[in-house]
């Protein structure tokens, strides 16, 4: 079901890495944390109770995947899970690699910079994310 007015209903969100009928893997575009991804729920539901136990079990499933693999690729000092939904009340989660020194750090990524270095990315990153998220989730 789509919902008038919700941007992860009208679009894509962002580059996809992949995608199921569940839910999409794309990477969200912050200039600051450039390996920031979301996993996107591909069908408009508010919160996580909304989904039946096995979407939520799948979901979660592959929020783990991702994290994994922007550890096995980006060697992160930490990697932030969190789901909001408070601007865009759509499931959504975001998986941001954190580094002792990225421009926020300890601070969340929408909170005040501290000054610190964006991590850039490998220059395959897209592609390298999606190969491991397909080798992991096939």
């Amino acid at each position: 079901m789509m919902t008038k007015g919700c941007p992860f209903c009208a679009e894509a969100g962002g580059e996809i890495l992949w995608e199921d009928d569940l839910a999409r893997v794309i990477l969200a575009g912050e200039a600051d944390h450039p390996g920031f991804c979301q996993v996107v729920l591909n069908r408009h539901a508010k919160e996580m109770t909304d989904l039946p136990e096995a979407d939520r079990a799948r979901l979660m499933g592959l929020v783990f995947a991702v994290e994994a693999a922007q550890r096995a690729l980006l060697d992160p000092d930490k990697v932030n899970l969190a789901s909001f939904g408070n601007q865009v009340p759509h499931v959504h989660w975001h998986v941001i690699p954190r580094f002792a020194d990225d421009p926020h750090f300890p601070n969340p990524t929408w909170g005040e910079r501290t000054g610190g270095t964006v991590h850039p990315v490998p220059a395959d990153y897209s592609g390298r994310l999606t190969r491991e998220l397909t080798r992991t989730l096939a």
